[in-house]
């Protein structure tokens, strides 16, 4: 762990000039304020430092637009991106009237979470793991004006692309066009060949070592099963915080290295039509002391603590996709048929339950839940923080999740399934779940009614509504010769 001042000294005329503050807005999308390095002193990381926080979606109005970003210095390391050496650190946000953090700043309700696990004297630390798939495409071209609307991605290693004659790729410094030299996963087969047909080792491993430069425990990187470049890069669990800014520092070089490979990178749940979609199935677990609290002698070798954690989970995953599948595009990965986790229950081993128990061995410090409905356009620490006062509600009331699931959920019957709750089946209907299932959040004191409404709000303004208004290019297909 650093200290401010050995963070002080790095930075100086002859030292590290400029210093990267970057922060998450209400979306889940890093912003950056770069100062020169004679800004930062020791009360920058005690009061912050002032910034204008009306322009950040879903923040203050104008009227009311001072904002402080304190940085972790916990979170520093040298950007590899920037040409200049540059310290980059990680901010909470603070009101600068009164000091204290911001009820709207992510990172902040976050924190809060960990302390109000705290003052339940169930446990001390809560441990994520989040595992968020993507795609690398060599190009992605999309727009909508009142006239059109359409997307292309294209990708040298797509099946689409099995019958063409040449193909376009991107290396570092240039563009090429090569012969067709087929080799391309099949839909749903990508999971996972070695080279020649995954063309993109090197760039992962380029990726995992550039995330080791900033600070990341990295573990194993790999193609995943959709054809057209999806994979998958993973890195070591850690306490709930650490594993958020881990996270955002994974989307950053993972975009960044894309870049300088040519390529293009999306998270998005759902970029293609036709296979399988990137999510992001998160592991969790609650600690006390140094000892793990899920490991017992009730189902799967979980502990009965785990298993009401479990039923907190399930009985609020309508409202918490609300934040761990924000999007309208997060529905279009949640529909059977594509590994995705459309029921709600809970197995071992079983991948097509919504809340997975890991098959880890004997060791009690590996026993752990796997919720599998995320995706990786959640913003992470609202995210965590939400599933995390879920899980403690189970425990708190004792809600009993239920008896497992240990069939394949896809080969039941119509009536079997029928039993059986599912994820909501819109953005819009999960927003509707967290307003009517808010308590579990603001009781805690860790989200504020005020920061339910207002996302609700958000979401719908900007997501829902926009989406509802504008003609789907398919809908021309089906209509236009009505």
């Amino acid at each position: 762990m650093a200290t401010v001042a050995e963070i002080l000294d790095k930075i100086g005329p002859d030292k590290i000039k400029m210093v990267d503050l970057k922060f998450i807005d209400l979306p889940g999308i890093w912003q950056h304020l770069t100062l020169n390095y004679d800004q930062i002193d020791a009360d920058s990381f005690d009061s912050g430092v002032a910034f204008d926080g009306s322009s950040i979606r879903g923040w203050k109005a104008i009227n009311e637009s001072d904002m402080m970003m304190v940085p972790d210095p916990n979170t520093a390391w040298i950007d590899p991106f920037m040409k200049e050496p540059t310290l980059s650190m990680i901010c909470t946000i603070k009101e600068p009237r009164t000091g204290e953090l911001y009820s709207r700043c992510p990172r902040a309700i976050a924190q809060k979470a960990v302390e109000y696990l705290a003052t339940t004297g169930i446990g001390d630390t809560a441990y994520f793991g989040p595992e968020a798939e993507f795609f690398i495409f060599d190009s992605a071209r999309f727009d909508q004006t009142e006239n059109k609307a359409f997307y292309y991605v294209d990708s040298a290693e797509g099946r689409w692309n099995a019958g063409a004659e040449s193909i376009s790729r991107g290396t570092p410094g240039e563009d090429k066009v090569f012969g067709n030299k087929a080799y391309k996963p099949g839909y749903k087969q990508g999971y996972f060949p070695v080279a020649p047909t995954d063309t993109l080792q090197d760039l992962r491993t380029e990726m995992l070592l550039t995330m080791a430069e900033c600070g990341v425990p990295i573990e194993k990187h790999h193609h995943e099963v959709a054809t057209g470049g999806q994979c998958e890069l993973g890195f070591r669990f850690a306490d709930m915080i650490s594993a958020a800014d881990y996270l955002m520092t994974y989307k950053y070089c993972i975009k960044n290295v894309g870049v300088k490979y040519g390529k293009t990178i999306t998270f998005m749940p759902k970029p293609l039509f036709n296979d399988n979609g990137s999510g992001m199935h998160t592991h969790q677990s609650i600690w006390k002391g140094g000892e793990p609290l899920f490991a017992g002698d009730k189902y799967a070798g979980l502990s009965e603590l785990a298993l009401y954690y479990i039923g907190g989970i399930l009985k609020h995953a309508p409202a918490l996709l609300a934040f761990t599948n924000p999007t309208t595009n997060s529905y279009k990965r949640l529909v059977p048929g594509f590994e995705a986790p459309v029921n709600l229950a809970y197995s071992q081993g079983n991948r097509s339950a919504s809340v997975r128990i890991p098959l880890s061995g004997d060791s009690p410090k590996a026993k752990r839940l796997e919720f599998r409905c995320p995706d990786a356009t959640s913003n992470p620490y609202l995210a965590f923080a939400a599933m995390l006062c879920a899980g403690i509600d189970g425990i708190k009331n004792q809600i009993d999740p239920g008896p497992s699931l240990d069939k394949d959920i896809y080969d039941l019957s119509p009536d079997e399934l029928a039993k059986i709750p599912s994820t909501p089946g819109s953005l819009e209907d999960a927003l509707s779940a967290l307003k009517e299932d808010s308590e579990f959040l603001t009781t805690t004191g860790v989200f504020t009614a005020d920061f339910i409404d207002n996302w609700i709000t958000y979401k719908l303004d900007n997501e829902v509504n926009p989406m509802r208004l504008r003609p789907h290019p398919y809908e021309f297909a089906l209509y236009y010769d009505c």
